[in-house]
């Protein structure tokens, strides 16, 4: 776009519509020296993991905010560190995807679509159901991350079995320990 005096403008193209290049579901080929279908496998595998991540890192970060009681402090700032552990994985499954040829699922309305974590209540609950709460959502998490991890190394992809094990079921694991220690019933103060 320029002026009247064939100088460029500063002024931006609003309100640009396009085509979609490449359908959410599909592969293009890379090579990466794996076959279509374990692209294609790994992908929609890997969206679902993605799916729930996404929506785990909201839960924590829901929490974070709504936190109540004695060991506010405590959890308020461990809920925000693995809310940000959670936001890294999301970006390094995405990015997985991508590798292979396929599309990330990243808008918020997609991922609700395909999450199989329920949805919380609007309001804020107590502590013990938003922490067994995110203890569900890993639990899910780790269930399909398991599944998928062990039929992407049956096709080959050993890119995306190591992304699974190493970082999703690892840091999935260790959250949930670190979580469930928060519901055992002791005593604050011994009388």
């Amino acid at each position: 776009m320029t002026t009247g005096t064939n100088s460029p403008s500063s002024q931006p193209w609003l309100h640009q519509k396009g085509e979609v290049i490449q359908e959410f579901g599909s592969v293009k080929q890379f090579p990466l020296a794996l076959s279509y279908e374990a692209r294609m496998y790994s992908s929609q595998r890997l969206n679902k993991v993605l799916a729930d991540t996404q929506v785990l890192y909201g839960l924590y970060k829901k929490h974070h905010w709504n936190m109540r009681g004695a060991t506010f402090y405590q959890l308020h700032l461990l809920l925000d560190k693995h809310a940000g552990e959670q936001l890294e994985l999301v970006d390094t499954l995405a990015e997985r995807v991508q590798t292979l040829g396929g599309v990330a699922v990243g808008d918020s309305r997609h991922v609700a679509e395909i999450t199989s974590i329920p949805r919380p209540p609007d309001g804020v609950e107590e502590v013990p159901a938003m922490l067994s709460r995110l203890l569900e959502a890993h639990e899910t998490i780790l269930t399909e991350a398991h599944d998928a991890a062990a039929r992407v190394a049956e096709l080959g992809d050993d890119g995306t079995n190591d992304l699974l094990v190493s970082q999703i079921v690892r840091t999935g694991e260790l959250q949930a320990w670190f979580l469930a220690e928060h519901l055992v019933d002791t005593p604050l103060v011994r009388s």
